[in-house]
């Protein structure tokens, strides 16, 4: 058997989303939960451009060794008023020490941790069907108040 080539990435846009504080419903028999409300941001890119609705949230699990898998749904709107759903979800995880800096909302170089997610479009707008269509992936970095993404579509 013949193994096919990887795929090529193509970037899509980048992304910053502006968070509140976390709600701490605490450890739950899946782990121990944060749920970040989403309060705006921007989507911006050569084909798409978007404003982040402000009510999305990150449903957070936090493993016992750290490591964050993110749940998270947001909307957009474009410059036209479309209006696109995204979920995805994601991993964060690195070094002890660089994970308690980053639950201290410090600076940490986004080369010291693993910070990826798989986002899904979802849209009735014909201009932006191809969002539809495609498969995506990002790489993120968290910031004391905001997270940034770049988001890259798989050829």
């Amino acid at each position: 058997m013949r193994h096919l080539p990887a795929p090529s990435l193509s970037f899509l846009a980048d992304m910053e989303l502006t968070i509140e504080g976390a709600h701490l419903p605490g450890k739950t028999p899946n782990g121990t939960r944060r749920i970040i409300r989403v309060t705006g941001g921007a989507l911006r890119g050569d084909h798409l451009n978007a404003d982040v609705v402000p009510g999305g949230d990150d449903w957070i699990t936090v493993r016992d060794d750290g490591t964050i898998i993110q749940n998270v749904r947001i909307l957009l709107q474009t410059e036209e008023e479309d209006l696109i759903m995204m979920t995805y979800r994601g991993i964060r995880t690195g070094e002890p020490d660089v994970l308690a800096r980053l639950d201290r909302n410090e600076a940490v170089d986004p080369d010291d941790y693993y910070f990826r997610t798989s986002p899904i479009f979802e849209t009735a707008s014909e201009k932006y069907d191809w969002l539809n269509k495609r498969v995506f992936i990002s790489k993120g970095i968290r910031l004391p108040d905001r997270v940034n993404y770049s988001i890259y579509t798989v050829e």
